[in-house]
């Protein structure tokens, strides 16, 4: 039997979202301290992100990395998400990503690299304001085609470094000659990533979302199937494989390169007017990823139901489940779905 949530935004809310450190875990003696830019021995983020010392957590997944931590920012690429896309590259290297809506009721990736950095990665697209609060929570360079001017100006107003294919000396971008323009923009992220290697002045970000052991997420109810409407013209589904995760059926990535996900995290969010209109005479949304709403998610064929918070553009996300206790997201590689409060809808069978 399918259920169907049709969730109201709880907007208004102003939640304390605890402020996020990253677990930093001694080889030594496997204990563990929070730990910032230095730490409580004066420790630099250069010794901090070195694997001779430290086992650490990754932000983007919670998973722990053997090998220590990029000395380069989160890399986050705009990715186009219609059939023109197909095959989209890149993806099953991507540690997070999330969907976000666009104009014409279709949607946009932002696809995280940190643990790992592929080659080619495309079809590249164009960067929204809606950008804003989904990579500042990761300090990340966003990697997109170029913006509208009042985009360009608000990402800028908001300190999000960009990398776009007019940036003076950037280097990656390539056009695909068996691609048809718009959707013919690549990016060489490894070569991209390599000139950035020592770059990332700003520490290790806090972690994404509030990640915990698989055993505390509990049994919920079962889901073994998604569907994530985000306009009549376009709805993304998932389908759980045991021993696999969450994959997307239909999706348009390169066939078996596609991104397997531990995690489906539907967040209902609220989605207003950008205040101008792209070429073709559509109204631009921007999703308002702050404040509060109701949550989804789904893990192992289960599905626990919640709360979000997010104090700031530039906050993690706090969840909480139905009883108002912290709800924390297993560790590993989480898609998250940014789903309209109004026109959008979640459905899923067992």
């Amino acid at each position: 039997m399918s259920k169907s949530h049709w969730i109201g935004g709880l907007r208004g809310a102003a939640p304390t979202v605890a402020v996020a450190t990253l677990l930093l875990l001694t080889t030594a003696c496997g204990g563990g301290n929070d730990a910032t830019a230095a730490d409580a021995d004066g420790a630099t983020d250069e010794q901090l992100r070195g694997a001779g010392t430290l086992t650490q957590i990754s932000p983007l997944t919670g998973e722990r990395t053997e090998n220590g931590l990029p000395q380069r920012p989160v890399l986050a690429v705009k990715i186009d998400n219609t059939a023109s896309s197909s095959p989209q590259l890149g993806l099953d290297s991507a540690d997070l990503v999330a969907e976000e809506l666009v104009e014409g009721g279709l949607t946009r990736l932002a696809a995280f690299f940190y643990s790992e950095v592929p080659g080619e990665v495309g079809p590249v697209r164009s960067m929204r304001a809606s950008d804003i609060g989904i990579l500042k929570p990761a300090e990340a360079t966003l990697v997109a085609s170029g913006g509208a001017p009042p985009t360009v100006r608000r990402l800028a107003g908001a300190d999000v470094a960009t990398i776009t294919e007019d940036t003076r000396g950037a280097i990656g971008y390539t056009r695909d000659d068996s691609r048809v323009s718009p959707y013919n923009l690549m990016m060489r992220l490894d070569d991209l990533a390599e000139t950035l290697e020592g770059a990332a002045t700003g520490g290790v970000p806090a972690p994404y979302l509030p990640f915990g052991p698989a055993d505390d997420f509990g049994s919920g109810q079962p889901a073994a199937s998604i569907a994530a409407t985000f306009s009549p013209g376009q709805t993304t589904r998932w389908s759980y494989q045991k021993g696999v995760g969450y994959v997307r059926p239909d999706g348009f990535a390169e066939q078996g390169h596609d991104f397997e996900a531990d995690n489906v995290l539907v967040l209902r969010v609220e989605v207003v007017s950008a205040g101008y209109r792209d070429p073709a005479g559509n109204p631009v949304p921007e999703t308002v990823f702050e404040g509060s709403g109701n949550a989804m998610l789904f893990h192992a064929g289960q599905l626990v139901t919640g709360t979000w918070h997010k104090d700031a553009l530039g906050s993690g996300v706090r969840l909480e489940s139905r009883n108002g206790e912290p709800l924390t997201v297993p560790a590993g590689r989480t898609w998250i779905e940014l789903v309209p409060v109004k026109g959008g809808m979640v459905t899923y069978q067992k």
